[in-house]
């Protein structure tokens, strides 16, 4: 299996670079995998304090693999890859160190999803976000269990239905992301060395402070949401929509 997601450790900072520019770091399933296992090593590290989560290429994540979602799955199937990308979430919550993204670039769809469980996040003047789910034909099911919960109520009446890109003084000012900044890794750095400061237990408590209603709201709501995202991938008006979108034309429900 190619490397899809490259781990390395600097003093007390791991490091998670989603590397598969070929799909705009898409959430295929070894991606997620991977992301999973990098996210086990770092919480196994006694010595790590803090985890990046950065990215190659233009795109910090494209959401879905669409060309892996668009061949008719039967719905278990697709009930496991919701599985995978709501464990993935739920992982970045309840690692005991704080997750930092480091965004240069464009994120869509899902790719919010992993930004908004992040505990911060740095985009550069040229990222971009959008919720396009919509178009599509399918809907943020699982990802509004992290992205309700930071964005503003307007902000997501909003952005979760209309699909309009914004940029990176507008994420900030929702709440989507927590320093919009010139250059990325000199702020990052610069978080990461006052996290370093903590110890683990105070950085692992004050985490799981900021994390507790996020999680019960798992709790609550992960299964039925899994099902619903799961339902929609597999109906004909999202087929539609996803062959659509690869195939560069309009969907049907536009002609």
């Amino acid at each position: 299996m190619s490397e899809l997601v490259r781990y390395s450790v600097d003093g007390s900072v791991a490091r998670l670079t989603l590397d598969s520019p070929h799909n705009r770091n898409a959430l295929s399933t070894a991606l997620v995998e991977q992301l999973h296992e990098g996210l086990r090593k770092a919480a196994s590290d006694t010595a790590v304090r803090a985890v990046v989560l950065g990215h190659t290429g233009g795109t910090f994540c494209a959401g879905a693999d669409l060309r892996e979602a668009a061949g008719r799955e039967p719905g278990d199937v697709a009930v496991e890859r919701a599985r995978e990308l709501t464990g993935a979430l739920r992982s970045i919550l309840e690692l005991p160190v704080p997750v930092v993204a480091a965004v240069n670039g464009h994120v869509r769809a899902g790719g919010l999803g992993l930004i908004a469980a992040c505990d911060i996040v740095v985009a550069g003047a040229g990222s971009t976000f959008a919720l396009t789910e919509a178009r599509i034909g399918v809907a943020p099911s699982i990802i509004s269990l992290t992205l309700l919960p930071k964005m503003t109520p307007r902000a997501a009446g909003r952005y979760f239905v209309t699909g309009e890109k914004f940029g990176p003084q507008e994420a900030e000012r929702i709440g989507l992301i927590s320093v919009a900044a010139d250059d990325v890794e000199t702020a990052v750095a610069e978080l990461t060395a006052q996290i370093g400061r903590g110890s683990p237990q105070g950085l692992a408590a004050s985490k799981a402070l900021t994390t507790a209603a996020v999680l019960e709201a798992f709790d609550r709501d992960a299964a039925s949401l899994t099902e619903q995202s799961a339902a929609l991938f597999v109906s004909d008006e999202a087929r539609e929509g996803m062959l659509a979108f690869l195939q560069k034309r309009p969907p049907s429900w536009l002609n």
